[in-house]
């Protein structure tokens, strides 16, 4: 193979270990309801969630398109561009699974693209019309929205079923969660696969494979659907706890309408091709499931946390992408790349060492939660600056 093929190769893998990482990352936003409530069994969860992300994938390709030419400037991008771009993800990606915080995996990819661009062709290899229109509004008014969605379904749920026994309600919701659970699978599959492919056919534009208008090729279809569906059956147990346990103290019905106004939000992010925060819309339903219950206790310090770290997502991995890209760039040819290779795996190995002294796996996911969540090693009073600084 010529140093672009190999190259190619490179990036390519690198957007499958993106993928994986988003399928871990966000296993919690479809599963961890009814993992808490006991509709299903954890690792059934998991199993459930994985097979679905895998077929909703293949539903539908208008993010794909997106992310491949509605974000940066086709003409600047380069393997190497992509290359670090991925890195960026990956690491934003990494970092807040070890603290427990469901953060965007599409805002971190965005964010990584953006940054290397920048770096390689300006201001102007940023489409930002593009970036605001698409990404940037729709972070903002999503989570409102499902909020208030969950919020009202749940007020209702509520009171169309105060007359039955909270016995039997209970048990009705935790089969209906099983139901809306996979929707909301299958739903985060047609969206959040959907970059990974946009990200390689914008590798493989840039390395001449394929033309500009070129749609996306089944191989890169079908290996991006497996590699999300093999990081979700993985299933990212730290934050699935936070998730679960962490904001409000969930009953079946809560999960349900929950799951369903996540669903809907989704889906209809789906349709029109926004590369959505499907964490951010997940979370914003089980927020808004504690809104519109009576009585029920939303833990907002842990809200305002997990807020900064949405802020933080698209700069931080954008400062990433354009670090990877700048070095790359510095030491020169498929060396610098391999530099920052290295750097990486470095970082990825340094983390998943630190996570193995505070496991969270399907044994203690649903253990109870408390001002000091041991197993994610992040106390619910500290500042998430200070935590990130703990984490350095």
């Amino acid at each position: 193979m010529d140093g672009n093929t190999v190259l190619l190769v490179a990036v390519v893998a690198t957007a499958l270990a993106f993928d994986f990482t988003n399928g871990f990352h966000d296993t919690a936003n479809s599963m961890a309801a009814s993992i808490v409530t006991g509709a299903l069994k954890p690792k059934l969860a998991v199993a459930l969630s994985g097979v679905l992300n895998f077929v909703g994938a293949f539903l539908s390709l208008s993010v794909a398109a997106t992310i491949a030419k509605g974000i940066v400037d086709s003409s600047v991008i380069t393997l190497t561009v992509v290359f670090a771009g991925l890195i960026g993800g990956i690491c934003w990606n990494l970092l807040t699974w070890y603290l427990g915080l469901p953060s965007s995996s599409s805002h971190a990819l965005i964010g990584g693209v953006v940054g290397a661009a920048f770096v390689a062709g300006g201001i102007h290899a940023v489409l930002v019309d593009g970036l605001v229109a698409k990404v940037l509004i729709p972070a903002l008014l999503a989570p409102l929205v499902a909020i208030g969605i969950a919020a009202a379904g749940t007020f209702l749920t509520f009171r169309i079923t105060a007359g039955i026994s909270s016995r039997i309600r209970d048990r009705g919701f935790k089969v209906g969660q099983v139901g809306s659970a996979s929707l909301l699978s299958l739903a985060h599959g047609t969206n959040d696969a959907q970059k990974t492919m946009g990200i390689i056919t914008l590798a493989l534009i840039a390395n001449g494979s394929q033309g500009k208008n070129s749609g996306t090729p089944f191989w890169v279809i079908v290996s991006c659907a497996t590699a999300i569906g093999l990081g979700t059956y993985v299933g990212g147990w730290r934050v699935i706890r936070t998730v679960g346990k962490g904001l409000i103290d969930i009953e079946s019905a809560q999960g349900f309408t929950a799951n369903g106004a996540a669903t809907a939000v989704i889906l209809a992010s789906s349709h029109f091709g926004f590369p959505l925060s499907t964490t951010q819309v997940s979370t914003g339903s089980i927020i808004g499931a504690g809104v519109g219950k009576q009585g029920a206790q939303v833990r907002w310090g842990l809200v305002g946390r997990m807020s900064v770290a949405w802020l933080l997502t698209l700069p931080a991995a954008a400062a990433v992408g354009a670090a990877g890209y700048g070095l790359a760039r510095l030491v020169g040819g498929d060396t610098g790349v391999l530099v920052v290779a290295l750097l990486a795996g470095s970082f990825v190995v340094w983390i998943y060492l630190k996570s193995r002294h505070s496991a969270v796996d399907a044994s203690n996911v649903n253990d109870e939660w408390s001002n000091f969540n041991a197993h994610s090693g992040v106390s619910a009073s500290v500042p998430l600056l200070e935590v990130l600084g703990d984490a350095r």
